[in-house]
Protein backbone atom coordinates (compact mmCIF):
# COMPACT_ATOMS: atom_id res chain seq x y z
CA UNK A 1 0.00 0.00 0.00
CA UNK A 2 1.24 3.35 -1.15
CA UNK A 3 0.87 6.00 1.63
CA UNK A 4 0.14 9.35 0.08
CA UNK A 5 1.92 12.04 2.16
CA UNK A 6 1.52 15.81 2.12
CA UNK A 7 4.64 18.24 2.69
CA UNK A 8 3.61 21.15 4.27
CA UNK A 9 7.33 23.05 5.15
CA UNK A 10 7.70 26.60 6.37
CA UNK A 11 9.37 27.97 9.36
CA UNK A 12 6.36 27.46 11.48
CA UNK A 13 8.07 30.19 13.67
CA UNK A 14 5.04 29.91 15.10
CA UNK A 15 3.30 26.95 14.01
CA UNK A 16 -1.01 28.13 14.92
CA UNK A 17 -4.00 26.99 14.30
CA UNK A 18 -4.36 27.83 10.68
CA UNK A 19 -1.67 25.84 9.79
CA UNK A 20 -2.93 22.77 11.46
CA UNK A 21 -6.48 23.44 10.29
CA UNK A 22 -4.64 23.34 6.53
CA UNK A 23 -2.98 19.80 7.43
CA UNK A 24 -6.05 18.63 8.61
CA UNK A 25 -8.62 20.18 5.96
CA UNK A 26 -6.52 18.07 3.30
CA UNK A 27 -6.35 14.54 5.43
CA UNK A 28 -9.73 15.11 6.41
CA UNK A 29 -10.69 15.52 3.12
CA UNK A 30 -9.20 12.03 2.09
CA UNK A 31 -6.40 13.67 -0.26
CA UNK A 32 -3.62 12.34 2.14
CA UNK A 33 -3.12 9.69 4.44
CA UNK A 34 -0.79 11.82 6.00
CA UNK A 35 0.67 15.94 6.19
CA UNK A 36 4.41 15.77 7.41
CA UNK A 37 5.01 19.63 8.71
CA UNK A 38 8.72 19.65 7.39
CA UNK A 39 10.34 22.74 9.77
CA UNK A 40 12.95 25.11 7.74
CA UNK A 41 15.63 25.67 9.79
CA UNK A 42 16.85 27.94 7.10
CA UNK A 43 14.01 29.36 4.76
CA UNK A 44 15.79 30.96 1.67
CA UNK A 45 12.77 33.53 1.02
CA UNK A 46 12.80 34.52 4.65
CA UNK A 47 16.30 35.57 5.67
CA UNK A 48 15.80 38.72 7.07
CA UNK A 49 12.77 37.11 9.62
CA UNK A 50 13.55 37.04 13.40
CA UNK A 51 12.62 33.47 14.76
CA UNK A 52 13.10 31.30 17.52
CA UNK A 53 15.95 28.91 17.14
CA UNK A 54 15.36 26.02 14.47
CA UNK A 55 15.09 23.50 17.74
CA UNK A 56 12.72 25.37 19.49
CA UNK A 57 10.38 25.55 16.68
CA UNK A 58 10.99 22.13 16.09
CA UNK A 59 10.19 20.78 19.01
CA UNK A 60 6.92 23.16 19.41
CA UNK A 61 6.13 21.98 16.32
CA UNK A 62 6.67 18.67 17.66
CA UNK A 63 4.34 19.82 20.90
CA UNK A 64 1.68 21.07 19.11
CA UNK A 65 0.85 18.15 16.59
CA UNK A 66 1.24 15.42 19.46
CA UNK A 67 -2.55 15.46 19.67
CA UNK A 68 -3.37 14.51 15.76
CA UNK A 69 -1.54 11.32 14.81
CA UNK A 70 -2.02 11.81 11.16
CA UNK A 71 -0.28 14.93 11.34
CA UNK A 72 3.65 14.61 11.41
CA UNK A 73 6.74 16.50 12.10
CA UNK A 74 10.03 16.34 9.94
CA UNK A 75 13.45 17.61 10.79
CA UNK A 76 14.75 16.22 7.35
CA UNK A 77 15.88 19.56 6.73
CA UNK A 78 17.92 19.72 9.60
CA UNK A 79 20.58 17.38 7.55
CA UNK A 80 20.36 19.04 4.48
CA UNK A 81 22.29 22.26 3.05
CA UNK A 82 21.28 25.19 4.27
CA UNK A 83 19.53 27.36 3.02
CA UNK A 84 16.78 24.44 2.52
CA UNK A 85 14.86 24.32 -0.62
CA UNK A 86 12.02 22.00 -1.20
CA UNK A 87 13.11 20.48 -4.09
CA UNK A 88 16.02 18.62 -2.09
CA UNK A 89 13.63 17.95 0.25
CA UNK A 90 11.34 16.19 -1.66
CA UNK A 91 14.52 14.35 -3.59
CA UNK A 92 15.48 13.12 -0.36
CA UNK A 93 12.11 12.55 0.81
CA UNK A 94 11.78 10.18 -2.17
CA UNK A 95 14.93 8.44 -1.38
CA UNK A 96 14.18 7.20 2.02
CA UNK A 97 10.32 6.39 1.82
CA UNK A 98 10.20 5.10 -2.01
CA UNK A 99 6.97 3.78 -1.48
CA UNK A 100 5.51 6.73 -0.22
CA UNK A 101 3.58 9.48 -2.94
CA UNK A 102 4.45 12.88 -2.04
CA UNK A 103 2.52 16.06 -2.50
CA UNK A 104 3.60 19.53 -1.63
CA UNK A 105 1.24 21.56 0.08
CA UNK A 106 1.52 25.37 -0.07
CA UNK A 107 -0.60 28.65 0.49
CA UNK A 108 -1.98 30.60 -2.42
CA UNK A 109 0.81 33.06 -0.74
CA UNK A 110 3.54 31.27 -1.88
CA UNK A 111 1.95 30.30 -5.74
CA UNK A 112 2.35 33.63 -6.20
CA UNK A 113 5.83 33.44 -5.96
CA UNK A 114 6.47 30.05 -7.16
CA UNK A 115 8.05 30.66 -10.11
CA UNK A 116 11.30 31.79 -7.52
CA UNK A 117 11.62 28.92 -6.05
CA UNK A 118 14.84 26.78 -6.80
CA UNK A 119 13.92 24.54 -9.03
CA UNK A 120 10.64 24.76 -9.47
CA UNK A 121 10.02 23.47 -12.64
CA UNK A 122 11.22 20.14 -11.44
CA UNK A 123 8.84 20.50 -8.39
CA UNK A 124 5.77 21.14 -11.04
CA UNK A 125 6.72 17.98 -13.33
CA UNK A 126 6.97 15.60 -10.23
CA UNK A 127 4.59 16.57 -7.51
CA UNK A 128 1.12 17.42 -7.49
CA UNK A 129 1.40 20.53 -5.47
CA UNK A 130 -2.31 20.87 -3.39
CA UNK A 131 -2.86 25.30 -2.75
CA UNK A 132 -4.62 26.10 0.17
CA UNK A 133 -6.03 29.99 -0.79
CA UNK A 134 -4.81 32.76 1.29
CA UNK A 135 -6.58 36.04 1.75
CA UNK A 136 -4.89 38.47 0.08
CA UNK A 137 -3.10 36.66 -2.31
CA UNK A 138 -4.87 36.07 -5.92
CA UNK A 139 -5.02 32.33 -5.81
CA UNK A 140 -4.73 31.57 -9.75
CA UNK A 141 -2.97 28.72 -10.78
CA UNK A 142 -1.12 29.03 -14.42
CA UNK A 143 -3.20 26.81 -16.68
CA UNK A 144 0.33 25.11 -17.96
CA UNK A 145 0.78 24.26 -14.32
CA UNK A 146 -1.34 20.77 -14.56
CA UNK A 147 -0.09 18.98 -11.71
CA UNK A 148 -1.40 22.30 -9.11
CA UNK A 149 -4.37 22.54 -7.91
CA UNK A 150 -5.84 25.27 -5.86
CA UNK A 151 -8.90 24.03 -3.15
CA UNK A 152 -11.19 27.24 -3.50
CA UNK A 153 -13.56 25.53 -0.91
CA UNK A 154 -11.13 25.98 1.55
CA UNK A 155 -11.83 28.03 4.42
CA UNK A 156 -9.37 30.94 4.53
CA UNK A 157 -7.68 31.52 7.18
CA UNK A 158 -7.14 35.07 7.68
CA UNK A 159 -4.15 34.37 10.38
CA UNK A 160 -0.10 34.11 9.94
CA UNK A 161 2.75 33.65 11.83
CA UNK A 162 4.13 37.44 10.85
CA UNK A 163 0.94 38.51 12.84
CA UNK A 164 1.50 36.99 15.46
CA UNK A 165 4.98 37.75 15.70
CA UNK A 166 4.21 41.58 15.64
CA UNK A 167 1.59 41.18 18.11
CA UNK A 168 3.95 39.04 20.93
CA UNK A 169 6.46 42.09 19.67
CA UNK A 170 3.84 44.87 20.60
CA UNK A 171 2.72 43.00 23.82
CA UNK A 172 6.59 42.53 24.87
CA UNK A 173 7.08 46.33 24.34
CA UNK A 174 3.90 47.43 25.93
CA UNK A 175 5.02 45.17 29.22
CA UNK A 176 8.82 46.52 29.52
CA UNK A 177 7.29 50.28 29.84
CA UNK A 178 5.01 49.53 32.68
CA UNK A 179 7.60 47.56 34.74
Amino acid sequence: MTLRTGIFGGSFNPLHSGHIAIGEYFHQSGLLDEVWFVVSPQNPLKTSEVSLNAEERLDACRQALKAYPYLKVSDIEFSLPRPSYMAQTLKTLQELYPRRTFSLIIGGDNLEHFDKWKDYDYLLEHYDILVYPRPGSVNRVPPEWKRVKLFEDATMMDISSTEIRARMDKEQKTRNKTI
